[in-house]
């Protein structure tokens, strides 16, 4: 059985043990069942599920404080008079090869406010991105791929 199954299993132990059905108490159940896996960790044997636990968290928190950061940016550019919009497409090279990997960044790149996914090349090696704040295409595509993309790879692929 593979650790997440594993972790599951023992929260749906302490919802039974606590008698408490409830989204709360499974949530609890899960981070205790988290916690008893990583402390015997080497009874079991190593396995890369805790530090992709690790890097989906850190995926969900750094998305929303680049959407909090970009809609900012993009709400300051539309409501005053003198605007920093220098619209541009840019290529992105992708590093992520599965295809829920490519399919999570276009998708987070097109839910950030300011930038838009617009299609992926034949071969899956480039992404074209329209960007509403394109000043430096070169930074643009530095910051992309060393965010949201880096914490996709790290996430689903697990590198």
């Amino acid at each position: 059985m593979n650790t997440f199954g594993l972790n599951v299993m023992l929260a749906v132990a302490w919802v039974a043990f606590t008698g408490t059905v409830s989204l709360s108490s499974l949530i609890v159940g899960f981070v205790i069942g988290y916690a008893a896996l990583w402390l015997i960790q080497p009874l079991i044997g190593a396995s890369t599920y805790h530090r992709r636990v690790y890097a989906w968290l850190k995926l969900i928190v750094m998305f929303h404080y680049e959407l909090i950061v970009s809609s900012l940016a993009v709400a300051a550019d539309v409501l005053t008079p003198k605007h920093r919009a220098r619209p541009a497409i840019i290529e992105m090279p992708l590093d992520v090869k599965s295809d829920a990997g490519i399919l999570l960044v276009t998708n987070l790149i097109s839910l950030t406010p300011g930038t838009l996914s617009l299609d992926v090349s034949e071969d899956r090696k480039t992404l074209l991105i329209h960007a509403m704040f394109a000043d430096d295409h070169d930074a643009l595509r530095k910051s992309l791929k060393d965010g949201m993309e880096r914490w996709v790879i790290d996430a689903v692929e697990g590198a």
